[in-house]
């Protein structure tokens, strides 16, 4: 049976225990096994693996030994429960023995859980599943997660005491992020407020959020957009202290200097475009750049813009240049571009 993407979100939370296997299949191997680990660890509960109810047949022993599946999959158990037998990476030589499996498969036998990669509609073994009336086949696809599906990862991370702006920039996130990146911000936040009583806040959402730029970069540009000529000099100079490459510097600043652009020419206000960027500005930097973009505007920071790539293509010619000295010319020019 064919499972729509609408219904899976919830299938994962609650999978219907009297079919006999479930097919995940697609593209993108990481969202797979993220699919397939929260699949068994709600078939199974926290003690699965502990009470040997997990079981594993590897796809390759099934092309030598096409009934090794179904003797995984009526083996007993030493301990009561649902158990599950994982086949991952399932190609087309299996399709005999997993339609064997699945014609012979009684109530209280094991559940088997299977992953492949891509399969297009003609393949065999997605028509195995997609036929059979006690299992299922699910593809699994790069479409980013709703609200919901979102929501549900929270509740499981038990982060459920949101900052509401907080909440529409987890959204944001989980979106932008690829699913383990996602997976280890979620992580990185629950940890980051552990036993904390107030409300996540987009704040603290911003400090665990991947890092988009060097931050020993951070506070040069900031203060060149923020038009603070005189403090850049002695940044630079910490800079070179610590090696900074000029070359990198530059396209840390062009970077940031092409987001604001980016914001303030979109036709939406700043704070949206800035939360649709790739990837998503939050908290106290979104606000700062929401700054930015007011006091420079597009024609401006065009022209900042053509100022960086100056530089840049000064620091990478083959003259010799005093490239240190070079760029901390450009930044104080660019700095003082901004109207006070």
């Amino acid at each position: 049976m064919k499972l729509a993407a609408r219904d899976a979100a919830g299938f994962f939370n609650k999978p219907d225990t009297s079919k006999a296997a479930i097919l995940l299949f697609g593209p993108d191997a990481m969202r797979i096994a993220l699919k397939r680990k929260t699949l068994v660890d709600t078939l199974l509960g926290p003690n699965g693996d502990e009470e040997m109810r997990l079981g594993r047949v590897e796809s390759s022993a099934m092309r030598k030994s096409p009934a090794e599946l179904l003797d995984a999959l009526k083996a007993s158990g030493f301990f009561p429960g649902q158990r599950v037998v994982l086949v991952e990476g399932l190609t087309e030589a299996t399709t005999k023995s997993v339609e064997a499996a699945l014609q012979d498969w009684q109530s209280g036998d094991a559940i088997l859980v299977a992953t492949a990669g891509q399969l297009n509609a003609r393949s065999k073994l997605r028509k195995a599943f997609e036929s059979a009336r006690n299992a299922y086949a699910i593809g699994i696809y790069a479409d980013p997660p709703g609200r919901a599906e979102i929501e549900s990862i929270l509740e499981k991370a038990k982060l459920t005491n949101i900052d509401p702006d907080a909440m529409q920039d987890m959204i944001t996130l989980g979106q932008a992020l690829d699913p383990g990146d996602f997976a280890q911000t979620i992580e990185k936040i629950s940890l980051y407020t552990l036993n904390q009583t107030e409300p996540v806040s987009s704040a603290d959402i911003a400090n665990c959020a991947p890092a988009v730029s060097d931050a020993a970069m951070d506070d040069v540009i900031r203060d060149m957009a923020d038009g603070r000529s005189n403090l850049i000099g002695p940044q630079m100079q910490r800079l070179a202290g610590q090696g900074i490459n000029p070359t990198t510097l530059c396209i840390a600043a062009t970077r940031h200097f092409r987001q604001l652009h980016a914001a303030a020419s979109s036709g939406d206000s700043p704070a949206n475009a800035l939360s649709n960027a790739r990837p998503p500005v939050f908290g106290p930097r979104r606000d700062q750049m929401i700054r930015q973009i007011s006091g420079w505007g597009a024609g401006r920071l065009e022209k900042a813009l053509e100022v960086l790539m100056e530089t840049d293509l000064m620091l990478r010619s083959s003259q010799p240049v005093p490239a240190f000295a070079a760029t901390e010319r450009s930044f104080i020019r660019i700095a003082m571009m901004r109207p006070k």
